[in-house]
């Protein structure tokens, strides 16, 4: 017999479908793309073993732009179909991407929940500040005092905080990457992959187009200071402190993920149904 061919290692283009994205020019969601594909060569599992589920946003196009299986789902939505989905099939890699208004605003409860159920997924989000693809509105993480022509003076609301409530809510991994450092993000998400439980990035990704100012992220980020930790009570303290541009992993607990099996049931569904018979 002849023996068989070792399998070719894969690359980033081998995560990349034929699409084309339309992200407007300089949109940071272009390299957040190619961060998850080098992320995903990383990790070396074909793109058949991988899912990739989204809400409404620009960055939830991302699984169009992928070899993986994508679904598209409703605004706000995403979490809870990829914990129907990987409950049902653990066997798969699930990932889940989109931004800061379909993550936080509409979908701010299932993000919540996800964070506490602990189930074995990676949610990567863009954070830009805004709602870019509906022309420029404040987002739940925008600042209180950013001027534009929909809000004359700024909303004067707090901003939503992610990563404090993911820790809050129980997340196993925690991490903050940038878009104009692809690499370093790619690193972050494959941790993130690897790592067992439900782990949050969120990836600062500007929209220069309706705000420009953000090009000067790239003067501000930084790698963060410390290591990661596991203690929570330490991470909490350096969350709650940090001004939102320290780049690495901030978390990484020991929380055992929420079982994708407990068991077999113990009664056929068709004695479950004769109990409602009228």
């Amino acid at each position: 017999m002849n023996e068989l061919a070792p399998l070719a290692t894969l690359g980033a283009a081998d995560f990349k479908s034929a699409y084309k994205p339309i992200w407007c020019p300089g949109c940071g969601d272009y390299t957040v793309l190619s961060s998850l594909t080098k992320a995903l060569a990383t990790i070396q599992r074909p793109p058949h073993e991988v899912a990739v589920v989204s809400g409404i946003g620009c960055s939830s196009r991302i699984p169009a732009y992928t070899s993986c299986y994508g679904f598209h789902g409703v605004h706000g939505r995403a979490l809870a179909a990829a914990t129907g989905l990987k409950v049902a099939r653990p066997d798969l890699t699930v990932i889940v991407t989109g931004g800061d208004g379909d993550g936080y605003s509409i979908g701010g409860n299932h993000f919540m929940h996800a964070c506490r159920r602990n189930v074995d997924m990676t949610y990567i989000v863009m954070d830009n500040h805004v709602y870019g693809m509906t022309k420029g509105q404040a987002s739940p993480t925008t600042e209180p005092d950013w001027d534009n022509k929909l809000s004359p003076g700024g909303t004067g609301i707090r901003a939503f905080h992610p990563l404090v409530i993911a820790l809050a809510a129980g997340a196993n991994f925690i991490g903050r990457g940038f878009s104009g450092d692809p690499n370093g993000t790619a690193a972050i998400i494959a941790q993130a992959i690897r790592h067992p439980g439900f782990s949050f990035v969120e990836i600062l990704s500007p929209c220069i187009t309706f705000r420009p100012e953000q090009k000067g992220w790239k003067e501000i980020v930084r790698a963060a200071p410390v290591d990661p930790t596991d203690d929570p009570a330490l991470a909490a303290r350096r969350i709650m402190t940090d001004d939102g541009f320290n780049i690495g992993v901030l978390y990484a607990g020991h929380r055992n993920p929420y079982p994708a099996r407990v068991g077999l049931a113990e009664r056929s569904v068709a004695e479950l149904e004769r109990e409602f018979e009228l």
